[in-house]
């Protein structure tokens, strides 16, 4: 007869047993749980990364880049204000002079569209992200990359300006000998500090920076002097800007034509004050000039008007200049620049210009030669007597030869 004793050790054994075949099948099956839930969990990773890597994006995006610059000029100059050669002269000349490199994955010709894209048409950093399948981060990167290239040409792309001379035929111009072209400020908006808007608060009661440039015959800038609040005169940044090291530099003998908001003085004509000034005055009859001082000041509109119809080009061809934008005030600033600077660029390459083709009118093209060299220059902006009498003597003259 079996002890109990034994039976029940028996038993226990077996149950014993049992446990370790279960715990042995749960171990397997927790494995290989674990396993296909891993192996899910690759191939959803692998699927994104296919999905969303940046080999994926590159067709787009060549596609993108492509029809902007490769497909029409008219295409080219619709997005990026330019045909595709200039686009092409501007990228060779940012990466030789300018100092441009090509990224790990983006191309010189992709930076230089992604900044120019941005001025000509306002883009945000997230619009102009969707249009380049890039990220707010890299468009950010290289516009502030790109615009630092640009600056570093200006000594370049900005313009030498040269007198009118004797034997000149323009009937513009031929009347201002040894005139240097047209001078005037211009208000652009911008976006500052809630304690800064009094500074750059207008008399009309925009938040604008108060920018002189000076341009010559062929709508081309010679100088630019950018910074000043809006609340300043224009007289005042004149003052500033010649007294400048570095600054506009004048030969004397020489001048610029500007309007009433300055003072004739030497290196600067005005015209006469209280006297019918604007084109819109002028028309046959009565209302042609009756004296020398109104043959004088419709001259003097219609030659200075080139300063106008650059900055109305400068502000159709850039619609970031119609708006303030969304960045520092110190990189605006900087912006406003490149604006000048470019269409520097585009009117001495392009030999038709689109954006000024839309105002209607012929212009005269001169070629700009050096900087004048040993000659003394203006040094201050104040009432002259001597250049009231100059331009006395030339109103008369208009007026005995009209």
């Amino acid at each position: 007869m079996t002890h109990p004793t034994t039976n029940y050790s028996r038993l226990y054994m077996m149950l014993e047993d049992i446990l370790v075949l279960y715990r042995v099948e749960m171990t397997i099956l927790i494995n290989r749980f674990r396993c296909a839930r891993t192996e899910r969990r690759k191939r959803r990773i692998l699927e994104h990364a296919r999905k969303y890597s940046v080999l994926s994006k590159i067709p787009a995006q060549l596609k993108h880049l492509n029809r902007l610059v490769h497909v029409t000029n008219a295409d080219c100059i619709a997005n990026l204000r330019m045909d595709r050669n200039t686009f092409g002269k501007l990228c060779r000349i940012l990466t030789e002079r300018g100092g441009l490199r090509q990224g790990k994955c983006l191309r010189v010709e992709e930076q230089v569209a992604i900044f120019v894209g941005v001025l000509a048409h306002h883009k945000k950093n997230r619009v102009a992200g969707f249009d380049f399948w890039r990220s707010g981060a890299t468009i950010s990167h290289y516009v502030n990359k790109v615009l630092g290239a640009v600056l570093s040409l200006h000594s370049m792309l900005l313009c030498k300006p040269t007198p009118v001379s004797e034997d000149c035929t323009d009937h513009r111009w031929k009347w201002f000998k040894g005139c240097l072209g047209a001078l005037d400020g211009t208000h652009i908006n911008v976006l500052v500090s809630a304690a800064d808007k009094p500074r750059y608060r207008t008399r009309k009661g925009q938040i604008t920076t108060n920018t002189l440039a000076v341009c010559d015959r062929n709508m081309q800038f010679v100088y630019l002097l950018l910074g000043w609040e809006g609340s300043a005169g224009d007289s005042r940044v004149l003052r500033d800007a010649v007294s400048r090291h570095n600054g506009l530099k004048v030969p004397q003998g020489c001048y610029y034509l500007c309007d009433n908001s300055y003072v004739i003085s030497n290196g600067f004509m005005t015209p006469y004050k209280g006297v019918r000034y604007h084109l819109k005055e002028w028309g046959p009859g009565s209302a042609a000039p009756q004296n020398s001082k109104e043959i004088f000041n419709m001259r003097h509109t219609k030659a200075r008007n080139v300063i106008e119809r650059a900055f109305a080009v400068l502000k159709m061809r850039w619609a970031i200049l119609r708006s303030a934008s969304f960045y520092p005030i110190k990189t605006q600033i900087r912006l406003i620049m490149a604006y000048f600077l470019l269409h520097n660029f585009i009117r001495r390459e392009m030999d038709v210009d689109p954006i000024e083709a839309e105002l209607d009118e012929n212009m005269h093209t001169i070629t700009p030669e050096e900087e004048f060299i040993g000659l003394d220059y203006v040094d201050c902006v104040e009432p002259s007597a001597e250049w009231t009498v100059t331009r006395d003597n030339l109103a008369l003259n208009m007026w005995n030869n009209r």
